[in-house]
């Protein structure tokens, strides 16, 4: 320890780890401007207000598939994780060849498989084409959801499937004890621990989720991405568009992280 560091009392309001926080975060933001001024005044940005309600609907096409996808396949993959554990054996199989062949074969090529596949039967299907399905089916979103639902129903479901493993045997022998039922030792104790430990890893999943959107515009679906393909066709204008989407990925990502953030801070963990 420094003479410095023993004669300078430390600041009642400012920590000194604060303030290295501070610094790095100062650094950082200077590093940023001193990145994003040039790029603002040196490129070309003429066509911005053109494509601003398309941004708009590329922005809120990939955050409803994202936040839909990640919900609907967390609902499955708690299942398909639980029976992996709790078994029946002939279902524990199958949930676990499900998810070998999701986590084996690429989003892109499930993607194309729903819709160049399953979607192109359909419209040879009479009565699928005379139902009010069909006005739902003709379109490339659904596809889209379903391909991304399934992929992180897939990952998850082994996320799960290693989360229900680990809660610890105790605390479900003490719910047993106390008489709870099968469904209420889930629904109190085996299910909350299990979602806990896997939070985290559910954070980062959530990410890669929406990180995995662009490909929906290899189907037609108009997203972030597929709006800076349209401007690149419709302007030849390259870099300025990636650029602005990598952007915008950005800060939708730091809100989903921030999101998970906020909630693990409010989910109560035993101490001591």
């Amino acid at each position: 320890m420094s003479l410095d560091t023993v004669l300078t009392p430390p600041s009642p309001n400012l920590p000194a780890p604060d303030r290295s926080v501070l610094f790095r975060r100062l650094v950082f933001a200077a590093i940023g401007l001193a990145i994003v001024v040039p790029v603002v005044l040196l490129m070309r940005w003429d066509w911005l207000p053109d494509y601003l309600e398309l941004f708009a609907q590329g922005i809120w096409t990939s955050i409803w598939l994202t936040l839909v996808s990640a919900g609907v396949g967390l609902m499955l993959a708690i299942p398909i994780g639980l029976v992996q554990v709790t078994g029946p054996a002939p279902l524990a199989l199958v949930a676990k060849g499900f998810c070998t062949v999701i986590r084996g074969t690429p989003l892109l090529l499930q993607m194309w498989l729903l819709y160049y596949g399953l979607g192109s039967l359909f419209p040879e299907i009479p009565w699928i084409r005379e139902s009010f399905a069909w006005e739902i089916l003709r379109q490339a979103w659904p596809y889209a959801l379903l391909s991304l639902t399934l992929s992180y129903a897939g990952y998850e479901g082994e996320v799960m499937r290693g989360a229900f493993a680990s809660v610890p045997r105790g605390e479900l022998e003490a719910g047993r004890a106390f008489g709870m039922s099968p469904f209420t030792l889930l629904r109190r104790i085996w299910l909350p621990r299990a979602l806990f430990q896997a939070l985290p890893t559910l954070a980062g999943e959530t990410v890669l989720q929406l990180k995995s959107t662009p490909l929906v515009a290899t189907i037609t679906v108009i997203d972030v991405y597929a709006v800076a393909s349209r401007i690149r066709q419709d302007t030849y204008v390259v870099y300025e568009p990636l650029l602005l989407i990598a952007v915008l990925y950005m800060i939708m990502t730091l809100i989903l992280v921030r999101a998970f953030a906020w909630l693990e801070a409010r989910v109560p963990v035993k101490r001591g």
